[in-house]
């Protein structure tokens, strides 16, 4: 099959044959149409990821596809079935084989583009959000909130009943987070975080921040969180991981959450089905609308992976392989 390869950590990533992966034990091997691509997978290939593959490895977290064989005893899928699915690493290739708990078969009105940048954004968004408790009539503050994990973020805090305050980069990001239901919106390249959350809440600050930057947007975070307030730890997209001071916490009685999603599809595979299909059926009942900024072609992964480390993109880019 034709892949994308990661030779070394660090180098280059090429296209080249690379043999097709082995059915497993509750295997379901899928025909890839697309694969979307996650800021992730800029740490992954550069073996900056809390989870490590060795080169040569094929990249790739999440697609979606058709399911052209199944392993004895699977149930959640068949030969023929249109799904998306999440992997630890081989989405950017023809061909994959996922576990099944990690397949889901698809609504019929579902396109393979859309689906590939559905799982790991949106399973992020929807089970991360519950954990905090975000509760209908609090305010939610999304950082990054025009990027592939903080647009859903936008769209989940919505559907739980939040008042939802989004900051990106710039104007157009910003237009693109109240488009997709954010009620207010704040530019931190022209604003000051803390001070416009304090103004837009009362001066009470918000109930849960959800943060997929770090660096000094989390420091505002600090500032801005209300008393007993909880602070979701998404990631470090800023390059910066802060050092939180233990003096805050205690004097504001603030919850912070680390809250890595991956490592739920194996502590509690249960639960990670049963968000994303709650996700799912949310999408079906007009809830969420994916936004996919742009589709490339496989053999563009490398120049797909840039644009999101340099936040040239909003909402999801998504790589097709033609078929």
């Amino acid at each position: 099959m034709k892949a994308v390869l990661c030779p070394a950590f660090g180098q280059d990533l090429v296209v080249a044959d690379f043999p097709a992966p082995a059915m497993t034990d509750a295997g379901v091997r899928i025909a890839i149409h697309a694969a979307g691509v996650n800021f992730a997978d800029s740490l992954i290939t550069g073996g900056k990821y809390q989870e490590k593959m060795d080169p040569p490895f094929v990249p790739g977290m999440e697609l979606s596809g058709v399911v052209t064989e199944v392993a004895a005893g699977v149930t959640t899928c068949k030969p023929g079935d249109r799904v998306m699915a999440t992997v630890t690493g081989g989405a950017f290739a023809e061909e994959a084989v996922c576990d099944q708990t990690d397949v889901y078969v698809l609504p019929d009105t579902l396109d393979f583009v859309t689906a590939a940048g559905f799982p790991v954004a949106y399973g992020t968004s929807h089970l991360g959000l519950i954990k905090a408790g975000l509760k209908a009539g609090e305010t939610l503050v999304v950082h990054g909130a025009a990027g592939g994990v903080g647009l859903t973020a936008v769209e989940v805090g919505k559907a739980l009943g939040a008042t939802v305050i989004g900051t990106a980069g710039g104007p157009d990001k910003v237009k693109v987070a109240l488009e997709h239901g954010a009620d207010f919106g704040i530019d931190y390249k022209s604003e000051d975080i803390r001070d416009r959350v304090k103004e837009l809440t009362g001066g009470k600050g918000a109930d849960v921040i959800y943060d997929p930057v770090g660096g000094t947007v989390f420091e505002a975070s600090l500032r801005c969180i209300a008393p007993d307030g909880r602070i979701l730890v998404i990631g470090f997209a800023s390059g910066t991981v802060p050092q939180i001071p233990a003096n805050i916490l205690l004097v504001k009685n603030v919850t912070v959450i680390g809250y890595y999603w991956g490592a739920y599809r194996k502590i509690n595979p249960a639960q990670v089905r049963q968000s994303m299909q709650e996700a799912l059926d949310w999408w079906a009942a007009g809830k969420l609308s994916p936004h996919v900024s742009k589709v490339m072609r496989l053999d563009q992964a490398a120049e797909a992976i840039a644009l999101l480390k340099g936040r040239a993109a909003t909402g999801k880019i998504v790589l097709t392989t033609g078929r």
